[in-house]
């Protein structure tokens, strides 16, 4: 990477003490970002995505139980039965809930995904500073701002909603330097091999952000080639070797993991929604995000898909700041380049048709030329724009540290734009509310009376993507201790005949049934047949007992239909159930 300056390496100063309160002023805002979420881990769920939040809780809860009972890494049969899950086919963040697992097993899975949150957000930001302060700029002010931007950025407190996946990117800053030191004479092979392990470990992480940062550096190098084909000529072969390396050693430790996600049982192709449905919104680039300071809601939401996804809203003056960053480094190369690759992967975000305030204008974009190739087809399109994020954060950075060369008069012009830029995109505390506490028939042990290890304890309403939402919570948050029937993950719509991916488990008759009593509160007159369904469907689950959750939506209408199917309940333990351990037991698929 270049400096503003020109096309080398800058040579910061060595251990300053700035360097110990960069990370604890970036810890403090992760802080003060979670902190509702901190006052009460395991009881509280993230307002804007707790569908997702629940999803992390499922992932965490899993690996504990590969930790701690020897469980099988990249397949469950906990959620799902008694199909099961392909943990590789999903965010299953194995690099990072595998080490939490004892944090998990003895605190809780809401204390670990609080964790990785705060961690994700202020390890990011700190990679970025690190990265910046020791090869790309001198000032360590300049390297923290580059830090904060990349780390706090509007789209990073955004998807802290819920996507522990993408707030966690502290490996990424490591994979671009890396990357970029392959210029370098006999870095080929040491080089690739480091590249290789860091390409490993983000896969781990999140598959997503390792494709954007491999698109991303794709761009900067064919741009970079571009511009400076001398230099380009001169180095390809020894950047081409420590690819070559580092891609043999990524694939020699990722071919198995990556043939069961996409071979294996549970694997999926496609989503569940078009991927061009999700784009960013033009007017957003000058917009402010909901959890910025300066954000307001009800317009965000004219701009952005959902809560989770406020991917540019760089705020009027932050745009032109990073238009001004641009321009003042546009002599060197590689600042260019990265302009580039930044303003390419915005592009790509815009989807194939160009939308403003909400309105598709029919405006016809390059990206619907490449919108089917396969893996981009896997993309939300949206999240393309959190690379140019984090190129601005760069830039910026790049930019603050050449801007101590300038004369007096534009150095202060520049810092009034930073504080106009950066003050309103100050982080908010992420909302939160309450979840449904767990009931003493699970918290005192009373479920283990009931469900002997090879049955399920099915709850009512089903575990299933924004309806069943409490039911995963328990399972999740009792580490697995039952196995549970459906819920909220990736998987194939309809096997064998449709692998298209699906955000829950093939419909069932029961499925359907308690589905349309809790949105509609209509009790239905079941049948004979009706009810032999429902057992049909219990038996498949390998029920033990059924239990109704307290307080659900149109929960005296769900009562009423499990009395007809299965008589009345018992209250046991804080909850009503059904005790069907009487019926048969099919034999594991």
């Amino acid at each position: 990477m270049a400096t503003a300056e020109g096309d080398t390496t800058a040579k910061a100063p060595g251990w300053r003490r700035i360097d110990l309160w960069v990370p604890l002023g970036y810890l403090a805002l992760a802080i003060l970002v979670t902190i509702r979420l901190w006052i009460d881990p395991n009881g509280r769920v993230l307002a804007s995505n707790d569908d997702d939040h629940g999803v992390f809780l499922f992932v965490l809860a899993h690996a504990e139980r590969v930790i701690f009972d020897g469980a099988a890494p990249f397949f469950t049969d906990r959620l799902n039965a008694p199909v099961g899950v392909n943990m590789m086919a999903n965010t299953s963040i194995l690099a990072l809930s595998l080490p939490l697992a004892p944090i998990t097993h003895f605190f809780g899975g809401g204390v670990s995904v609080a964790l990785l949150i705060t961690l994700g957000l202020a390890g990011t930001a700190y990679a970025w500073y690190w990265v910046l302060s020791r090869h790309l700029v001198r000032s360590r002010v300049a390297a923290a701002i580059g830090g904060v931007f990349c780390g706090f950025a509007p789209t990073m407190v955004s998807h802290a909603n819920g996507h522990v996946n993408f707030v966690n990117q502290y490996v990424v800053p490591f994979i671009v330097w890396q990357v970029l030191r392959l210029r370098e004479p006999g870095r080929a092979r040491r080089g690739g091999i480091v590249l290789g392990l860091l390409i490993v470990l983000q896969c781990f992480i999140n598959e997503e952000t390792l494709l954007f940062t491999a698109l991303t550096l794709g761009v900067f190098v064919v741009a970079y080639a571009a511009m400076a084909p001398q230099v380009a000529r001169a180095l390809w072969r020894r950047f081409a070797a420590g690819l070559a390396v580092a891609a043999a050693t990524a694939f020699a430790l990722l071919a198995y993991p990556l043939w069961y996600q996409f071979f294996a049982p549970g694997n999926y192709h496609g989503q569940p929604f078009a991927p061009t449905d999700y784009v960013t919104d033009l007017a957003s680039l000058a917009g402010f995000a909901r959890q910025s300071l300066a954000g307001n809601a009800a317009l965000t939401r004219e701009m952005s898909v959902s809560a989770t996804e406020d991917n540019t809203f760089f705020g009027p003056a932050g745009l032109v700041m990073i238009v001004v960053a641009t321009a003042m480094l546009w002599r060197s190369v590689a600042a260019r380049s990265a302009a580039v690759a930044g303003l390419v992967l915005l592009l790509m975000s815009f989807g194939p048709e160009l939308r403003v305030l909400g309105h598709d204008t029919g405006i016809p974009l390059p990206f619907g030329l490449i919108s089917h190739v396969p893996v981009i087809d896997l993309v939300s399109v949206t999240r393309f724009a959190m690379v140019p994020a984090t190129i601005a954060g760069v830039l910026l950075a790049l930019a603050t540290d050449r801007i101590g060369s300038y004369p007096a008069r534009r150095r202060r012009w520049f810092q009034v734009g930073m504080v106009l830029a950066l003050v309103p995109l100050i982080p908010k505390p992420l909302p939160v509310v309450e979840g449904d506490p767990l009931p003493p028939f699970l918290t005192q042990g009373t479920y283990k009376e009931y469900v002997p290890d090879d049955r399920t304890l099915v709850t009512v309403p089903l575990p299933e993507v924004t309806t069943g939402r409490t039911g995963m919570r328990w399972a999740t948050l009792m580490n697995f201790d039952y196995a549970t029937p459906r819920g909220y993950f990736m998987g194939p719509a309809d096997p064998p005949h449709d692998d298209t991916g699906s955000w829950h488990a093939p419909a069932r008759f029961t499925s359907d049934l308690l589905w349309r009593v809790r949105e509609y509160g209509r009790v239905p007159v079941l049948t004979d047949a009706d009810r032999q369904k429902i057992t049909a469907d219990l038996v498949y689950w390998r029920a033990a007992v059924v239990v109704l959750v307290p307080g659900s939506r149109n929960g005296t209408a769900l009562r009423s239909v499990l009395v007809d199917a299965l008589g009345e309940p018992r209250l046991v333990g804080g909850v009503e159930i059904w005790d069907v351990r009487s019926l048969p037991v099919p034999p594991k698929e």
